[in-house]
């Protein structure tokens, strides 16, 4: 059975009508969300003021820096059947999610043949008619398909420089039915990028000392959210007075990323913004919020952001990887060694819920769990 608003990966629904039913129609939005799509497919050579974002120059570090690349984790020796080449990675995967937060992956078997048709498909949405995309728009949290502008137009201090289509992958899987490849392509593009992520949770459980599945049985990983977040990034004429994504971490335990030829994603490190230079056919893979609760600060949700450019459009997915909805991450108690534990529990979807609300532009998401020190 597929969810409400879900379709079998072997079926393109043809109508809204296959989409919806009364117990889970889209809600409206109050107006028509201004996309920017729309506002670059103008003659365009400034930033409007609603959009206007400066930032600091003095905080760009070097990306061309030895010490400003992120690190590689070859996949193929993560799952390699020699101890040494295994126990290595799983060295390395922790000491990246440690000092970085941040890494790159190599040689995980996802075909890039599949990862440019995913980019692809995702692109051709961003390309339909407005009128054709309204059906999509929701100011609900969960719709399990869902697209708009911004962040959250309602509370947003500063328009964002993006477009962004959201939808569930797992535990239920849902897709689009235009354009008409989306949900061939996304289903097995979805599947076999959780087989990568199962994979690295597994590593990253090793690297605290813990058996492979701990982490995924704690988090119920079999009913954990997947979801495929595409973000469209029009050049823009002032792309210093501009952001696509500001300063943010992830709400999930781990997010893998792809993108076209244009990068844009910065990591913050060493108090540096640095630009990541990601190999080709290579997923870019950061530690979440859900993580560094787990871990206990061991292993921290890095701040990144993504800049635009006033070259050509960038098209980014990324793939945040969680607990399942009504699970509570807690510090693992073995890994306390002694230490008091620096977070309350709250389940994934209320945590979702305050990364949504205008709650998070008070003080980071982190920082409503952290225990108060006495």
């Amino acid at each position: 059975m597929y969810a409400c608003g879900a379709i079998s990966p072997r079926l393109h629904v043809r109508a809204r009508s296959h989409l919806t039913s009364p117990s889970c129609t889209r809600a409206e939005p109050s107006r028509l969300t201004f996309i920017i799509k729309t506002l670059t497919g103008t003659e365009l050579n400034s930033v409007p003021s609603e959009y206007t974002y400066v930032k600091n120059p003095n905080d760009q570090g070097d990306a061309s820096a030895p010490e400003h690349s992120i690190p590689t984790i070859d996949f193929s020796h993560l799952t390699s059947s020699s101890p040494e080449l295994r126990s290595k990675a799983v060295e390395e995967l922790g000491r990246a999610c440690q000092e970085w937060g941040f890494f790159q992956v190599i040689n995980h078997g996802v075909p890039e043949s599949l990862m440019k048709s995913m980019i692809e498909a995702c692109h051709k949405f961003f390309e339909l008619p407005e009128e054709e995309k309204k059906e999509f728009q929701s100011k609900k949290l969960l719709e399990p398909i869902k697209c708009g502008t911004s962040f959250n137009v309602a509370i947003d201090k500063v328009r964002l420089w993006r477009d962004y289509l959201k939808v569930i992958a797992h535990p239920e899987f849902h897709a689009l039915h235009k354009p008409a490849e989306y949900s061939d392509v996304s289903f097995e593009f979805s599947k076999q990028t959780r087989q990568v992520a199962t994979e690295l949770l597994s590593g990253i459980s090793e690297s605290l000392g813990l058996e492979a599945e701990y982490i995924a049985k704690a988090m119920n990983w079999d009913r954990g959210m997947q979801i495929l977040a595409a973000n469209y990034y029009p050049a823009c004429p002032q792309p210093d007075l501009a952001i696509g994504i500001p300063p943010h971490t992830d709400h999930g335990l781990v997010t893998l990323l792809i993108q076209n030829d244009m990068g844009g994603l910065e990591v913050q490190h060493n108090g540096q913004w640095v630009l990541v230079d990601c190999a080709p056919g290579s997923f870019v893979v950061n530690i979440g919020d859900q993580m560094q609760i787990l871990t206990n600060d061991k292993y921290k949700s890095v701040w990144h952001r993504a800049v635009v450019n006033n070259r050509a459009t960038r098209i980014s997915i990324a793939v945040p990887h969680g607990p399942a909805l009504d699970t509570a991450a807690l510090p693992i108690p073995e890994l306390l060694g002694g230490e008091a534990p620096k977070y309350i529990g709250m389940s994934y979807e209320e945590f979702m819920e305050l990364q949504a609300s205008p709650a998070a532009y008070m003080m980071p998401c982190l920082d409503h769990l952290r225990v108060k020190a006495e």
